[in-house]
Formats: C-alpha cells, sequence, structure tokens
C-alpha cells in the first residue's frame, strides 16, 4: 500500500463469476475519470462468496483484462472474510467510518480510503461506482 501514499484509494473485493461482475465496467469508468485527479482502484479477488473466483491469478486478470479491458490494479486472490482474512481486510472491516464497520457480505462492496490512508465510506455490493452516493464521496476526497 506504500505505492498509493497520497492517493485517494478504493479496494474492492472482486469475483469474475458473480452477478455483480458487469461492475467491474462501471469500476474501470470511475478509475479512467478520476486517475489523473489522484484515485487509485485496487481490485482483489477473492473466492469467499459462492465459489465465483475459482481462477488462477493469471486466469482471473486474462479475464477481467479481456472482457473488461481493466487497467487498474488487479492483486493476488485473498480471503477476505473467515479465518484466513487477509490483514487489509480486517483493518477495513473493523475500521471506523462514515457508513457502517464489520464483515464483508458479498463481492464488490467498496472501501474508500483518504490521502492519508484513513477508512471514509464504505459500499455494499448494490451501490453502483458510477452512482451519485459514490462519485459524490470520490470528489469529495479528491478535493481535500
Amino acid at each position: 500500500m506504500e505505492d498509493f501514499k497520497g492517493k485517494v484509494i478504493m479496494v474492492v473485493n472482486t469475483a469474475s463469476l458473480c452477478g455483480f461482475t458487469k461492475q467491474y465496467n462501471d469500476l474501470q469508468k470511475l478509475y479512467d475519470m478520476y486517475r489523473d485527479q489522484g484515485l487509485v482502484l485496487l481490485g482483489f479477488p477473492s473466492n469467499n462468496f459462492g465459489n465465483q473466483e475459482p481462477g488462477t491469478d493469471e486466469e482471473i486478470l486474462e479475464f477481467c483484462e479481456t472482457n473488461f479491458n481493466i487497467t487498474f490494479p488487479m492483486f493476488s486472490k485473498v480471503d477476505v472474510t473467515g479465518a484466513q482474512q487477509h490483514p487489509l481486510f480486517a483493518y477495513l472491516t473493523a475500521s471506523e467510518n462514515r457508513d457502517f464497520t464489520g464483515g464483508i457480505n458479498w463481492n464488490f462492496e467498496k472501501f474508500l480510503l483518504d490521502r492519508d490512508g484513513a477508512l471514509q465510506h464504505r459500499f455494499r455490493t448494490r451501490e453502483n461506482p458510477l452512482g451519485e452516493n459514490v462519485q459524490q464521496a470520490v470528489v469529495r476526497l479528491l478535493q481535500e
């Protein structure tokens, strides 16, 4: 995460076989709209929900690039919940923010961190990345 110091960061737990996988399109659009202003979007594939990310890291990256032209960083598959939860997601789910704390319910939850790395907002799966709530939060943090 040190590589992204001073940036507004959106972390998303992703899955290739999820009904919400089409959000990759809007995540990429959001990234394209705001990356020059300091937004970094980070994708973390996870197979924690419904076995919807069974592929290897290479297969996942190829799927994202081929089907959605993803250019934002995609990381290795991690556990976002459970006994093997990645430390980043342990931090994100426990951190106080303006919305809510607690476990991740499904794929494509979104975590928005300010330039200091503090979690400011969380958005559940159904919240569209290009929706008004998400864009307003991104713009506000980019302007701070």
